[in-house]
């Protein structure tokens, strides 16, 4: 008699194909699912209405008309360092050095408001434009070099180099520091202006985010529709394959390593010459490390980062809120983001995957 085999209750199968608004109606879903969780655990750990915590994180992003430029600048930059990582990730140039490479962009455009500050605006900011550029792009051209050469370890060498862009700043700190032994350089150009980014409509911030959507309809432009898009991708898929085909890996690595850290440069001048008008060692906040995430909740598409950007940043922006209106510390909003992007990745295994169960065994007569 042959020994009957059971089989499990379900096995995982890749999906082959899921069209798109498939795809996002389980990441929308799993949004939903992350709030409901989020809402019973507010009752059961604080014993407040989660509809009135919802509604304080809602008034902290957009209560007053400068909370809201205030968010749409946050999410301007994290889009911004989000997108410049996103060509070396798409070749699989684990770039994690988005800390130093906004830190040195944001260090070449304060040492030109600095050290060039009676020139007029109109003159001063081409020579930042172009000083954070390179910056940024110097700093993403190194790690890329030695990986394309000698196939050094890049996640490791891009996280040294933020260590030695934060060094970097904390020495101009000192040398430039108003007033000597205040440990921080105070507001560059405070009284002429001089690097400053000019206003548009009395709003200081509009002029970056606007910056950062040109950046954000480029970078989709370059990697989808490009030569050097489709190279990036050819090798990111197989170095073996781009040999083969006659694409040169070693020029494809340092050139897009020089546009992903110039695009992090950006985004250190933004910060200087739009917003701060000053530099310090915490000028970048985390977002070199919170772009990884950001870029790859969006699957790499630059149009679809804005939505992941717009969704950690209201909730960073919401702490505060929480804080002042019911006594809780910014920990517990950390608390419910992390709950939100744990749903969020969990969602990416249904997309790629699905469970087959097993059909009931019928009984034998």
């Amino acid at each position: 008699m042959r020994e009957k085999v059971h089989e499990p209750l379900f096995h995982i199968v890749k999906r082959k194909s899921l069209n798109w608004y498939r795809a996002w109606g389980i990441r929308i879903l799993a949004i939903l699912i992350a709030f409901a969780l989020d809402a019973l655990i507010t009752t059961m750990v604080t014993g407040l209405n989660p509809v009135g915590v919802y509604g304080a994180i809602f008034k902290g992003s957009f209560g007053t008309a400068r909370k809201f430029w205030v968010l749409m600048q946050n999410i301007a930059i994290l889009l911004c360092v989000s997108i410049a990582v996103t060509p070396a990730f798409k070749m699989k140039f684990w770039n994690v050095g988005g800390e130093g490479q906004i830190l040195v962009g944001a260090l070449a455009t304060a040492a030109c408001m600095i050290l060039l500050g009676d020139l007029p605006t109109a003159a001063l900011l081409p020579i930042m434009i172009v000083a954070s550029i390179a910056a940024g792009a110097l700093w993403g051209v190194i790690p890329a070099f030695f990986k394309a050469y000698w196939n050094t370890n890049e996640t490791l060498f891009t996280l040294m180099m933020n260590y030695v862009a934060t060094q970097l700043v904390a020495f101009f700190v000192i040398v430039w520091e108003v007033p000597k032994g205040a440990g921080q350089i105070g507001i560059i150009n405070q009284s002429t202006q001089n690097g400053w980014f000019p206003s548009i409509g009395n709003n200081k911030y509009l002029i970056n985010i606007l910056v950062v959507a040109a950046l954000t309809v480029f970078v989709y432009f370059y990697l989808r529709y490009s030569k050097h898009g489709y190279e990036i991708s050819v090798v990111g898929g197989s170095e073996k394959t781009a040999r083969y085909i006659g694409i040169k890996v070693e020029k494809v690595i340092m050139r897009t390593m020089a546009l992903s850290g110039a695009l992090c440069g950006i985004a250190g001048l933004l910060l200087v010459a739009g917003t701060n008008h000053t530099v310090t060692t915490s000028i970048s906040g985390g977002r070199g490390f919170t772009a990884v995430m950001v870029a790859w909740l969006a699957q790499f598409n630059p149009f679809a980062m804005i939505l992941t950007s717009f969704l950690i940043v209201f909730m960073e922006r919401g702490a505060s809120a929480i804080s002042s209106d019911f006594g809780l510390n910014a920990s517990y909003a950390d608390i419910l983001t992390g709950v939100i992007l744990f749903c969020i990745i969990a969602s990416e295994f249904f997309v790629n995957y699905q469970l087959i169960f097993r059909k009931k065994e019928r009984k034998e007569d």
